[in-house]
């Protein structure tokens, strides 16, 4: 190693950088020991030359360690001795959105490929990320052996028989102690238009080389009760790039990251590619133990502020009107009913622009070569002939943000992102708008997934971090639930009444099912119009949206963000007795949503009792229950408070009443609600 590497690592390694609430991050090489961690948690690798090789992590909260018996690298993607290896780290302050963190980049050379892993450590969570970039040339190692399924291997009778002989190219790795390993994969499914199943969870004991698919792997080691969590921040597994077929690797103790997100084109000699990225964390405990860890790192990534992130928002898209309707005096007075409604965003979907889209109600629209068109994204003159002026000023007015519906020109790999970026700067400077539905995506090389971020950051950076993205889940090969979360939060299905695919139950299964594993506050969940278009559901169907109150539709995106998908316009009178409901939940919204919210009682099945609860902290927090279509009127669930305590239940919205209870075995307390299809939300306290 050259004197100039020793003295970066030494300068560097000095650093243990304290944040807030006393908190503090570090990243330090001692010899050929590398520690990295927080107050949390601590990670320990070997140096191994600038290939690092972890050797315990240590759960500090509880004192415990997961020693490791770790022989190759965590990330491993090519044969070679590495070379040139240097220790960086650099605070990188807040920028409003992002929580500030200690980035500790580990470079190193191998052949003519350069190397770097950088560590993101925050002070408030027992977890630790690590974004990997590649520059220079690679041929990754491939090996007909790692895909090889093994029923195709012989019977094992001698110890040789258990080598498969497989380089696998892994983005992290932990190779433990201990013979009593219990696992469990999470896969996730969006393009929503086409799946109402979003998430599948298989539980499996390590044994022998196999593969899984998923987004999350949490482990644990059932005669100590301690565990680790991967995340791997990719897409979903049936849309990520040059998907080798699984996302996970385990071998008894020895458990891989794979499936790197390129293939060796994509690295290029002068410009750094990142990878797909991978988050450690630890826990000592259960599954909720497990779910706050993960929780916590979740919420580093993008601050949650009431002027940003909390909406109650309003597109009349959901209608189905199309672009037919919009227009100047059509927004107005919208707005007039959202006021009315309680709205705190009015989003104009697709036909406010000059440009004229393929869901256009009239034939000829085409997001095919769009900026031949030059106008394409400023308002259309013939239905904004004042331009946007009118609906923001009203909207501010009335207290309401507005929000555009914005399709980035997809031809070439995003290739014209830097048009597309000054668009949405552009109207960001004229007019103040600061949300943006990102729809049409698809995202199916590299290069395009590198434009549409290069698109986003420019925003960012040239809006203060004042814009915020929905970005849309619907179709095509999008980001998913665990990739680009920083930008914003997700709009996650159409769902209509005039197809007669919107089911109240079902919607609220979506959110139940994906809360437990992503964060409920960052998505966008609708209501919808439960007048119209009753005659497209059969009249027996006890599930038809007209059998629930508007209250209660409303309701069930109390964990989420509220999306009102229809046009106000269309609303009888008597919808607007519901407005008192979202005007007591606007003051709640924002605490509600900064707990850890997890889903509570059965999976909604239209005949169940369940919920979400907001743990705000170790002795408050928020409880919703639903009663659905089901003949008692006293429903026990099970919670995540803790056993044997007493605690204190005050109804702030819906049908219940005050009472206090004691926990039963696994969290359980009961609920009354006299009616079908009710709710209650509750604040509670629990007592010392």
């Amino acid at each position: 190693m050259s004197k100039k590497n020793i003295i970066t690592i030494f300068l560097s390694a000095i650093c243990t950088l304290p944040l807030w609430g006393g908190q503090q991050y570090y990243a330090v090489l001692k010899g050929d020991t590398l520690r990295m961690g927080n107050n949390y948690m601590e990670r320990v690798m070997l140096w191994n030359n600038g290939a690092p090789v972890t050797i315990s992590l240590t759960d500090k909260q509880h004192g415990k360690t997961i020693p490791a018996q770790g022989k190759q690298p965590d990330f491993s993607i090519v044969k070679g001795i590495p070379t040139d290896a240097t220790l960086t780290v650099n605070e990188i302050p807040t920028n409003g959105i992002h929580a500030g963190y200690l980035q500790a980049t580990v470079a190193c050379t191998i052949g003519s490929l350069n190397i770097e892993r950088r560590y993101r450590i925050y002070a408030d969570c027992p977890a630790i990320a690590c974004d990997t970039y590649l520059k220079g040339q690679v041929e990754l190692y491939l090996n007909k052996e790692a895909n090889r399924s093994n029923a195709d291997r012989k019977n094992i009778e001698h110890t040789a028989d258990m080598a498969t002989g497989v380089r696998t190219p892994t983005l992290d790795r932990l190779q433990l102690s201990g013979n009593h390993w219990s696992a469990r994969t999470i896969e996730f499914f969006d393009y929503t238009d086409w799946n109402d199943n979003l998430v599948t969870g298989r539980t499996w004991l390590p044994y022998r080389r196999n593969t899984y698919r998923g987004n999350l792997l949490f482990a644990h080691d059932v005669t100590t009760r301690q565990g680790f969590f991967f995340l791997k921040e990719v897409p979903s597994s049936s849309t990520q790039l040059h998907y080798p077929g699984s996302d996970f690797v385990a071998d008894f103790s020895d458990f891989m990251v794979v499936g790197l997100g390129i293939t060796s084109h994509d690295v290029k000699p002068d410009s750094w590619t990142r990878v797909y990225g991978c988050v450690t964390g630890i826990y000592t405990g259960g599954e909720q133990e497990a779910l706050t860890a993960l929780r916590l790192y979740q919420k580093q990534l993008r601050h949650h502020t009431a002027a940003q992130d909390e909406m109650i928002m309003l597109n009349t898209w959901g209608d189905r009107s199309q672009d037919a309707r919009i227009d100047e005096a059509f927004c107005l007075a919208e707005l007039d009913r959202a006021a009315r409604m309680g709205i705190t965003l009015f989003q104009l979907d697709d036909g406010w622009q000059s440009g004229k889209s393929p869901n256009s109600k009239t034939a000829g629209g085409s997001f095919k070569d769009i900026w031949k068109n030059a106008g394409y994204w400023t308002p259309n003159p013939t239905k904004f002939p004042h331009g946007l002026k009118p609906i923001v000023e009203k909207g501010k007015k009335l207290g309401i943000r507005i929000g555009l519906w914005f399709n980035p020109s997809i031809q070439n790999d995003f290739a014209d992102w830097q048009k597309d970026a000054q668009a949405i700067v552009g109207l960001y400077k004229k007019y103040g708008i600061c949300c943006f539905k990102i729809d049409g995506l698809q995202i199916p090389t590299k290069t395009a997934e590198q434009n549409l971020r290069r698109l986003f950051d420019t925003v960012l950076e040239q809006t203060n971090h004042e814009v915020i993205f929905n970005l849309d889940a619907t179709a095509g090969r999008r980001g998913g639930y665990h990739y680009m979360n920083e930008y914003g939060n997700i709009f996650l299905e159409n769902r209509y009444t005039d197809w007669g695919n919107y089911y109240p139950y079902r919607t609220l299964r979506n959110l139940w099912m994906l809360s437990r594993y992503v964060p409920a506050e960052k998505m966008q969940i609708e209501f919808l119009n439960k007048w119209r278009n009753a005659d497209k559901y059969d009249a027996a169907d006890p599930f038809a949206p007209a059998r629930y109150s508007f209250d209660y539709l409303f309701a069930i995106t109390l964990a989420a963000q509220p999306l009102a998908w229809m046009e106000a316009s269309n609303l009888p009178e008597e919808a607007y007795a519901t407005a008192s409901l979202l005007k007591k939940y606007q003051p709640l919204q924002l605490r509600f949503h900064q707990g850890v919210i997890l889903p509570v009682g059965e999976e909604p099945s239209g005949r169940s009792w369940t919920g979400f609860q907001s743990i705000v902290s170790g002795t408050q927090g928020y409880l919703v229950v639903y009663r659905e279509d089901n003949e008692q009127a006293r429903g026990t669930i099970d919670t995540w408070l803790p056993e044997g305590k007493k605690v204190t239940f005050t109804p702030v919205m819906g049908s219940g009443r005050k009472f206090a209870a004691k926990v039963g075995t696994q969290g359980r307390v009961s609920f009354e609600l006299n009616d079908k299809n009710s709710f209650a939300l509750y604040q509670y306290e629990v007592k010392p």
